[in-house]
């Protein structure tokens, strides 16, 4: 008789410890990002998988926090059990009676109890560590959130001030084009015919440059020709207007020799050298064909 009073208290104390256990894990998964929250709920829940839950009450203190059921009252009749994150002590976790019941294996509690908080104390631990790792993520999650806001404020910023350069540089452009036309370009026409004729060609050159000035010559290079001279630049530009060597070393007042070498000297920095390119036609297709005036 006795030993079957025993396995019936033994498979009870099973099935409590089991409750506990799963209405533990339904409690994590209700608070899953709330620590304070879950063991709140937890302290309440605990004296009910006692084997006197009409006079048990618990505590939980973790991290300097302490999480009491209702009617909770400090008595000698308690077990505790050391609470454990990463290795390190974070708190512990008591059962208590508020009144004296009969001795059993530890004072008046089963040793099926003392596993069962032992095991109620793990849990806790793995699940702060769950908690923190969501919390963890969930602020990263909104860093980047913030970072990715402001990220697109600060390109819909750069947008605008982007679209305001291209609006002034267009404005800058429109004005000096407009000098060039009624100041610059009657000036150059009325001195003309005082340009002796073999420099009237470079007159012409002048004008076309002056009239493609919203959109340089050398800035829609680019790269092309930060690495010319200026007189190699110069040179470019006459041979883009069509212009032959003989002509080019008559305009400047070189020997036609030496025109030659900085036609070399051009094909080498365009890394066009000893290739079948014509350089009027590869600097006519990269800036555009200058536009001679009659």
């Amino acid at each position: 008789m006795e030993r079957k009073d025993g396995l019936e208290i033994a498979l009870q104390e099973r099935i409590k410890e089991l409750n506990c256990l799963y209405g533990m894990a339904r409690l994590a998964e209700s608070h899953g990002n709330s620590m304070e929250e879950f063991l709140k709920s937890l302290a309440d829940f605990l004296p009910r998988s006692w084997r006197y839950e009409d006079v048990a009450c618990a505590r939980i203190v973790f991290r300097g926090e302490t999480f009491e059921s209702k009617k909770f009252a400090w008595t000698g009749w308690r077990q505790t059990a050391q609470i454990r994150v990463g290795g390190e002590s974070a708190g512990d976790v008591t059962v208590l009676y508020a009144e004296e019941r009969p001795e059993a294996d530890e004072g008046p509690f089963l040793r099926e109890e003392r596993a069962l908080l032992e095991a109620i104390a793990q849990r806790i631990g793995e699940i702060a560590v769950g908690v923190t790792a969501r919390q963890d993520l969930q602020e990263y999650n909104r860093q980047l959130l913030l970072e990715r806001k402001a990220l697109q404020e600060a390109n819909a910023a750069l947008r605008v001030v982007l679209s305001n350069i291209e609006e002034e540089k267009r404005r800058i452009y429109e004005n000096i084009q407009m000098n060039i036309d009624k100041v610059v370009m009657p000036v150059l026409s009325a001195l003309a015919p005082a340009v002796p004729e073999n420099k009237l060609t470079y007159l012409e050159i002048l004008k076309t440059s002056l009239q493609e000035i919203s959109s340089p010559f050398v800035e829609r290079g680019g790269d092309l020709f930060r690495t010319l001279t200026p007189a190699e630049v110069d040179i470019c530009n006459m041979i883009r207007n069509g212009m032959r060597s003989k002509e080019i070393a008559r305009l400047r007042g070189v020997s036609e020799a030496t025109v030659h070498r900085h036609r070399e000297h051009i094909r080498r920095k365009f890394k066009i050298a000893n290739e079948p390119v014509n350089l009027t036609a590869y600097l006519q297709s990269r800036l555009g064909t200058a536009k001679r005036r009659p």
